[in-house]
């Protein structure tokens, strides 16, 4: 049977957008359009995010979107008839209520509006849960059972989605594994990821903390006769989060000429990690982005979403910065860096993207 189809001609990617300054964002709206251009190959698309809404969807507030609904005066309803195929990312990881009720809700009602439009819906790869609310819970059994599909990027979610009555119809990898592979830029020894989410105050772990560990770990690294070059893998941009302010800092901190490395788009930063040995990384997406194109990932993670990711693709490797003792941190990272096996990064690869031909049959076969 062939794994093709001429339908659907539009497609709406909700909440992704190639020219967000936050990478993994713009790794879901490439993903996502790679991926299904390979179902879907005369299809035509559309990106909608928060910094990219189209006029006829006032989601500025959950409010505005019930009074569109009940009270047309921007054509919401019709705009989403227009497309034949809606395909919900949620950011990767905003199908929760951990980001409070209003993201969600704002959410939760674009697809339940879409969907009284009788457009298919598919929930894309993405983390599903946690839902610590009851509101939050009766709006994802909803939107989970509206959808013609679901998709799940780890085995955790999978059970979540089906608690709340919907087994996911499969369970694949993260979308950065469906990115077409980049040139292989400059070679360098090893990347060190900062995130400017952790390196200032945040809800995640202690800024002071994430800076001790981040520094020591570079100069545990370079005493090691490693060659280090600090990455930013959010571009730069007013947003409080940019990595850029952060690798600069940490720069002026170590006293001494570092590289940095500041990417001006998603193929620039993924030629660069191409070109890396290894890559440590504070966001999860600069490890998805190295070990889709076969470089190890030493991760230091912050939240619940990285080690069932990485384990879907057979990466065990990694250190969790909420639970492990900050002190022996550093060294632990210096050791992994010089025991990653490359050939093990390359089978992640591998197992990444065989998950994903999966979704490409499934939307083949169901036309």
């Amino acid at each position: 049977m062939s794994t093709t189809s001429p339908m659907p001609e539009r497609i709406l990617v909700l909440w992704a957008d190639e020219s967000s300054p936050n990478l993994g964002v713009a790794v879901l709206a490439r993903g996502s359009r790679d991926l299904l251009r390979r179902a879907y190959p005369h299809a035509e698309f559309t990106f909608a995010n928060f910094g990219s809404a189209p006029r006829q969807i006032p989601w500025g507030a959950p409010r505005s979107l019930v009074r569109e609904r009940l009270l047309p005066r921007f054509g919401m309803q019709k705009y989403f008839a227009d497309f034949s195929l809606i395909w919900d990312t949620r950011s990767g990881d905003s199908f929760a209520d951990i980001y409070g009720l209003r993201r969600h809700l704002t959410m939760g009602l674009v697809h339940e509006f879409a969907s009284e439009a009788r457009t298919p819906i598919a929930m894309a790869p993405q983390t599903i849960g946690p839902f610590n609310t009851r509101r939050g819970r009766a709006l994802a059994r909803r939107n989970l059972a509206r959808s013609r599909f679901v998709f799940s990027r780890d085995p955790e979610s999978t059970r979540v989605s089906a608690e709340l009555g919907r087994t996911p119809d499969l369970t694949t990898a993260d979308l950065v594994f469906a990115i077409d592979q980049p040139a292989v830029g400059q070679t360098r020894d090893v990347l060190v990821n900062v995130s400017g989410l952790l390196w200032n105050d945040n809800p995640h772990v202690p800024a002071d903390i994430y800076r001790r560990v981040i520094t020591e770990t570079v100069e545990h690294l370079r005493a090691a006769g490693r060659e280090v070059a600090l990455l930013a893998h959010v571009l730069d941009s007013p947003m409080a989060d940019n990595d850029v302010p952060a690798i600069r800092s940490l720069a002026a901190q170590l006293g001494e000429d570092i590289e940095l490395v500041v990417p001006t788009s998603l193929d620039s930063v993924r030629e660069t990690i191409a070109g890396a040995r290894v890559v440590v990384g504070s966001r999860m997406h600069a490890c998805l982005n190295a070990l889709s194109v076969g470089v190890p990932a030493v991760p230091l993670a912050y939240s619940r979403k990285f080690a069932p990711l990485l384990n879907s693709v057979g990466w065990t490797t990694g250190f969790d910065l909420r639970t492990d003792d900050a002190d022996t941190l550093p060294r632990r990272v210096e050791t992994a860096v010089a025991q990653v096996d490359r050939s093990a990064a390359q089978q992640a690869a591998a197992t990444g993207r065989r998950t994903l031909d999966d979704i490409v049959a499934l939307l083949g076969a169901a036309g």
